[in-house]
């Protein structure tokens, strides 16, 4: 018995650590840059739980530059990785944003509609969009929103989550939720254009 009580106590502790502590989004406490048009919202631990309960029935695109995308990993239940912003050229400096020069993918809405297409998936039916932090994912449903697509929510906390005052990405975001990510890309979750 005395096991048994202490199996679920141990496993109380750290369901938080490995399911992600919920945490629903606040929409009054979000800042203009995360807000869309559409204003339809999830932190990361929301969309992991829409995607995996909706299946084929919601769209998820990780929208992040294709350099994100390899380098810092990608949730396991993405559909696909369209870019919504690339960088133009690793020579180019944007001062004002202190990183490269970056500019909307022009390709990204016919990628995304040609995905949706193979999906079997309507305007009408959900699209999960994250980035990094949740700051380009509502400009990219908005750009959506413009399209026809009537339930586009931008994940506000993205992949990596916010920025902490020490100026690291611990405070919130899929991977900080420890939700299921990899580094194992393939070719047919990979942006290739």
């Amino acid at each position: 018995m005395r096991t048994a009580i202490f199996g679920l106590a141990l496993a109380l502790l750290l369901a938080p650590a490995f399911a992600g502590e919920y945490q629903p989004v606040d929409v009054t406490k979000l800042p203009l840059v995360k807000q869309s048009k559409l204003g339809l919202y999830l932190s990361a631990p929301e969309a992991f739980k829409m995607k995996s309960e909706g299946g084929a029935k919601v769209l998820f695109v990780d929208i992040r530059t294709k350099g994100e995308f390899q380098f810092l990993g990608a949730p396991t239940i993405i559909d696909q990785n369209i870019p919504y912003m690339e960088i133009d050229d690793p020579t180019s400096w944007d001062k004002k944003n202190n990183r490269y020069t970056m500019s909307p993918n022009s390709d990204f809405l016919s990628a995304v509609d040609a995905l949706a297409a193979r999906m079997h998936h309507g305007k009408n039916d959900p699209v999960i969009l994250m980035c990094r932090s949740g700051d380009r994912s509502p400009r990219a449903a908005d750009l959506l929103q413009q399209a026809g697509y009537t339930k586009v929510y931008s994940v506000v906390d993205g992949f990596e989550g916010d920025m902490s005052p020490a100026g690291r990405r611990d405070v919130n975001g899929w991977k900080n939720a420890n939700l299921p990510w990899t580094y194992k890309i393939t070719e047919d979750k990979a942006y290739i254009r």
